[in-house]
């Protein structure tokens, strides 16, 4: 069943159920809009919420951090901070596939319902101009055809008059027959108008209007299949996103199990154990043996326990629960107890000496690059280096005495100096490496003139240490000949594994299939490393 054939007579009908269809899909558009902004605000509101109970930077180095508790907690906050993001990706399939793509059919829908009511309406005037001639073309027939009948019938009342003379009938019946010829072609034409329209009128209603009205049916049902396709993405493109959702729902529930009380209780322990013993009986003084009362007053000025170390009123009975007042923070922290000072003491010697291996790579990364500047012109001028290699050694040398100040520190506090190794190089004006040891000092051993080896002691690295596994691949851009030792040739587009990243020297460790390996330019490759 068409409309053409079933609704042949309800123009009016199907223009105003396609407006409301229409305006329909308007209602959903706006409909989902607001949907998108409810989402939008959610996700702002998660995310401030997150940001708001998220502790700072400043106070991530706070002891309870240690803690299971608030390390669940700031999982629960980051996992909250995820869901945000997957509302707002809620938000914006939303706005994408639904809202946006509605609207831009919605635009071609309206316009191709236009020329559909614009045909019919071309039509229905066609109709109506032929209607309006036919109309015309009878009233004309009715109008002559009277003056002919009227004309008749006064010839025929002269020709009976005894007193017209001949001249006078014969003029009537001229007459007469005149009125009757111009009716005759009225006739004629009332009779082509007539069958003109017909054939118009037999058009209109069984081949235009009904084409245009099936054009509007199938307007109408693509207009619902598209909103019925809008609905299913209402629901379709949040259960995209429910399985992340989940993941950060079971991420949440992972920071809850994840809360070790009896843990936390030791971290407690280990963060604010003191060392110190605790204080033994007080000494009874009698007076009555004659004691000297200034010796017994100085006595009781010795520090015998926690109470007169942390300097406590002893005239209060419940000492453990005074307020203690701040103390000076000092830089060897003297101001810890004994057994929290031992700690960050040795906390602080960890990160001197990752500072300071960081130093000695860089400063050996310099020297490579300064011998390569000198074998190859072309690449570099080894002097703009030398401001680089002096600020490196100055860091180095600095480190080196606060490493030997927090030494001689946790060595006082009763700790032990293990610090991590590492093998330092410093450069001479010249450009060589001077070997250090861990003390500072320097060792007898010395680096061969730079016109030999320029990575010497990588190469003895390649023969020692076994085949790391590659973290990348990269492939050459330009052509590297590879004509100084350490380094590796390789050809335009020829694709290598990576074994060690750029330390900011500005090169790069491969390997070939064949296990042949060494240091390439950064610059003359791309690098995707693995993930």
């Amino acid at each position: 069943m068409d409309w053409g054939t079933e609704l042949w007579d309800q123009y009016d009908i199907i223009e105003k159920h396609t407006q409301s269809g229409l305006e329909l899909v308007e209602k959903y558009v706006k409909f989902v809009k607001e949907r998108t902004e409810i989402e939008q605000n959610y996700a702002k509101q998660l995310r401030n919420l997150s940001k708001k109970y998220n502790l700072k930077r400043s106070s991530k180095d706070e002891p309870e951090c240690r803690l299971s508790s608030y390390q669940s907690f700031l999982d629960i906050l980051n996992e909250m901070n995820d869901y945000a993001g997957q509302r707002e990706l809620i938000a914006e399939n939303m706005m994408m596939s639904i809202c946006i793509d509605l609207t831009k059919y919605l635009q071609e829908l309206k316009q191709e319902r236009k020329m559909y009511l614009m045909e019919a309406k071309k039509a229905q005037q066609s109709l109506e101009s032929t209607y309006k001639q036919l109309d015309s073309s009878k009233k004309r027939f009715e109008r002559e055809w009277r003056e002919a009948e009227r004309a008749a019938q006064y010839a025929e009342k002269t020709d009976q008059d005894i007193n017209a003379t001949k001249a006078d009938v014969e003029k009537a019946k001229q007459q007469a027959h005149m009125r009757a010829h111009v009716a005759e072609e009225c006739k004629n034409d009332y009779a082509a108008q007539l069958q003109k329209y017909n054939k118009e009128q037999n058009q209109f209603y069984f081949n235009d209007m009904p084409l245009i009205f099936n054009k509007m049916q199938d307007l109408d049902e693509r207009r619902v299949q598209k909103l019925a396709q809008g609905y299913i993405l209402f629901s379709d493109t949040e259960k995209h996103v429910m399985p992340i959702i989940g993941k950060c729902l079971e991420g949440i529930t992972k920071a809850g199990t994840n809360v070790n009380e009896r843990n936390d209780s030791m971290v407690v322990i280990e963060q604010n154990k003191s060392g110190f013993e605790r204080p033994g009986d007080v000494e009874f003084e009698d007076y009555s043996q004659g004691i000297n009362r200034a010796s017994s007053d100085s006595s009781l000025g010795t520090p015998k326990g926690p109470m007169d170390l942390l300097g406590k009123n002893k005239s209060k009975n419940f000492w453990l629960f005074s307020k203690r007042s701040k103390p000076t923070v000092t830089e060897d922290f003297a101001h810890l107890p004994p057994e929290q000072r031992r700690k960050r003491l040795q906390q602080k010697l960890e990160e001197i000496c990752k500072e300071l291996q960081k130093e000695v790579d860089q400063s050996e990364a310099l020297g490579k690059m300064k011998d390569v500047y000198e074998k190859n012109p072309q690449m570099g001028d080894p002097a703009s280096l030398a401001s680089q290699i002096s600020q490196t050694s100055q860091n180095i040398e600095r480190l080196r005495g606060e490493l030997n100040k927090y030494e001689t520190w946790l060595a006082e506090a009763g700790g032990r100096g293990d610090t991590l190794r590492y093998k330092t190089h410093t450069f001479n004006n010249n450009g060589a490496h001077d070997v250090h040891s861990p003390d500072g000092a320097h060792s007898d051993e010395s680096t061969p003139d730079p016109s030999q080896a320029i990575y010497a002691e990588f190469d003895d690295d390649f023969e020692d240490e076994e085949l790391t596994a590659p973290i990348g691949k990269c492939t050459a851009m330009y052509n590297f000949p590879g004509a100084s030792e350490g380094t590796i040739s390789m050809q335009e587009g020829e694709v290598l594994a990576v074994v060690e990243e750029d330390k900011g020297d500005g090169w790069t460790r491969v390997r070939r299939n064949n296990g042949d390996e060494g240091y390439i330019p950064t610059s003359y490759v791309t690098i995707s490393l693995n993930k």
